[in-house]
């Protein structure tokens, strides 16, 4: 008779990294409630982004009905990359050293309080079509090879202003991650001809274990081998390498599969703060057509201690079966 461990290790089929799933250890699905974090309270009038003189604006999205802006993108007043002419390296002994130049943007939804959780799909996709547009505005420009889209919620996932918003970053090197994730797709690729994201979507919708939800284009579930718990994926169900390349009517389901996403993480896990990002191909001129794009969600229930920080090694205490059991119903 084989004996049951108390946790499992599974490997990430694209960077081959471990997590632990430390069922061990498991909490039911709905412990991760209890914890839910003390919502900071800032009134309209003394919110930085509520004030219309800090309102100027590159690009936004109206509402029908008023003609007032519903979302729009306007440069970050404290930038972590600024704008410039010239990239500048240099070295330091073994150290290599480049100028942080680029374009950091904040893309701001009007209301004081609504989050995209609790968006209409039409509002959702006036947030998507923001997106898009600041990103083909800035692929080209001179020195950008990637460009960054995320969106920080509770002051936990590293929100600074409490106000709903989304952050744009265009820099001149790509993100780490995303690195070793084309590394991942490209081998596979390579070894059996076809998209590793592909192979693991396919196998989850027909298992259909992890899927929280899912449209004609679109698929949402957590992945086999979790970040954190209930990390959620929001996945183009075609093969596509390129975010920016979206069409309309694509806009549009994932508008739908976006906002269901977040809802239900708001709703079943009572607010809980979360990141979320694109992975998408960079925009540097290479050929990525082995990768395929998606949207992260990490809620944040767990820091770190030694043992990830030391290990690399993430522990969760919920099977992703059972966390998107929970989402889904």
């Amino acid at each position: 008779m084989k004996k049951k461990f108390p946790s499992e290790l599974r490997m990430d089929l694209v960077s081959n990294d471990w997590v632990l799933i430390a069922t061990g250890r498991a909490h039911r699905p709905d412990v991760f409630v209890k914890d839910q974090r003390v919502k900071e309270i800032v009134s309209p009038k003394d919110c930085p982004f509520c004030k219309e003189e800090n309102i100027k604006e590159k690009i936004a999205r109206k509402n029908k009905k008023d003609g007032s802006w519903f979302v729009i993108s306007i440069p970050n007043k404290f930038p972590a990359f600024s704008e410039g002419d010239e990239l500048q390296e240099q070295r330091q002994g073994p150290n290599r050293i480049m100028n942080g130049l680029g374009y950091h943007e904040v893309i701001i939804t009007a209301d004081h309080e609504r989050e995209i959780a609790q968006f209409s799909i039409e509002e959702a996709k006036m947030v998507i079509d923001v997106y898009q547009e600041r990103y083909l505005s800035l692929m080209d420009k001179k020195f950008i090879k990637y460009i960054s889209i995320f969106h920080n919620h509770g002051k936990e996932a590293g929100a600074s202003i409490v106000h709903p918003h989304s952050q744009l970053m265009a820099i001149p090197v790509t993100d780490p991650d995303l690195r070793s994730g084309l590394d991942g797709a490209e081998a596979f690729y390579r070894s059996q001809g076809k998209c590793v994201y592909c192979a693991m979507i396919d196998w989850d919708i027909k298992d259909g274990q992890r899927i929280i939800y899912e449209n004609e284009k679109f698929v949402v579930l957590c992945p086999f081998a979790p970040q954190t718990s209930f990390e959620t994926r929001v996945y183009p169900k075609e093969h596509k390498p390129y975010f920016e390349k979206i069409t309309e009517k694509e806009k549009e389901f994932f508008a739908d599969a976006l906002q269901k996403a977040l809802n239900k993480i708001d709703k079943k896990l009572e607010d809980p703060a979360y990141n979320f990002y694109f992975h998408t191909a960079p925009c540097d001129g290479a050929n990525y057509d082995y990768y395929h794009w998606h949207l992260n969600i990490l809620p944040k229930f767990n820091i770190w201690a030694g043992f990830e920080l030391g290990a690399g090694i993430e522990i969760n205490t919920i099977k992703p079966e059972k966390a998107a059991e929970f989402l889904r119903k």
